[in-house]
């Protein structure tokens, strides 16, 4: 798989995703949208990952959306002004879809931040499952000083991760908060001194997810997922269903063997 604006690896189980758009600040352009999307899918079904690690090339996590795309939204086909609307409505559903692909990839998803995160980073990493930063990284909703409401999932994931109140300030003023703020918020999970620091235990941190049962690690992804968007009563219903279709896998018999033979587990994809 060959992709012009990410760099895309897999080892022991790990796929490692990077922006490597630096000379446009990991802005993301057309071609960078479908191929994100293309990536996470891939690595939803393809049962040598088991776990996601995003990262940036160069000196920033990711500026979000590429202002050439930005303003070329604007230009449409047709000249009637509802066509006009359903155009721009089917290209915006498209990158919701694309942001989304972290979320629904099955494999839990681990951004890894440094430096600057704006404007549709924000969106990206908010759809990812954890999030960990170095010490000199922000987080912008930028949209407001362009003139847009942020319209890829911001506004929808993160009042779900932090205080509604807290985004609303971020989202209304456009200013900057900085990984202190960040960490304090509950917004990212860790701070680290160095972006190579960082890398290193975040590595760790995937290597020791994808040493567990992909069954449970899957499950557990779509159960606290579940859990998010329903009430307790619902959720728990939901795990009952799951685990009544799930717990009876090898599985939880090599767990159970390793256990009392006092080894490390091993598991198929």
């Amino acid at each position: 798989m060959d992709y012009t604006s990410f760099k895309f690896e897999i080892i022991d189980h790990v796929a490692h995703v990077s922006f490597n758009r630096p000379e446009k600040r990991n802005s993301l352009h057309a071609q960078a949208w479908d191929e994100m999307r293309a990536i996470f899918e891939h690595c939803s079904v393809n049962p040598e990952v088991r776990v996601v690690v995003l990262s940036g090339e160069g000196k920033m996590f990711c500026a979000g959306i590429d202002v050439s795309m930005l303003m070329g939204m604007t230009g449409f086909q047709s000249q009637c002004e509802a066509r006009k609307r359903e155009e721009f409505r089917v290209n915006l559903l498209k990158l919701q879809d694309d942001v989304s692909s972290l979320e629904k990839c099955q494999k839990p998803v681990i951004a890894a931040i440094h430096n600057a995160c704006i404007g549709g980073g924000v969106d990206i990493i908010s759809s990812a499952d954890m999030r960990f930063c170095t010490e000199d990284t922000y987080f912008t909703i930028k949209e407001v000083d362009m003139g847009l409401v942020a319209d890829i999932g911001t506004l929808q994931r993160l009042p779900k991760l932090i205080s509604q109140g807290l985004v609303s300030e971020l989202a209304f003023t456009g200013r900057k908060m900085f990984a202190e703020e960040a960490k304090g918020s509950g917004l990212v999970n860790r701070i680290f001194e160095t972006k190579e620091i960082m890398m290193e235990s975040v590595l760790e941190i995937a290597k020791s997810i994808a040493s567990k049962s992909p069954v449970v690690i899957r499950g557990t992804k779509e159960m606290i997922k579940y859990t998010r968007d329903h009430s307790v009563d619902e959720s728990l219903h939901m795990m009952s269903v799951w685990n009544a279709a799930y717990i009876m896998s090898d599985d939880i018999k090599e767990a159970m063997g390793a256990f009392m033979e006092k080894r490390q587990p091993s598991y198929n994809n």
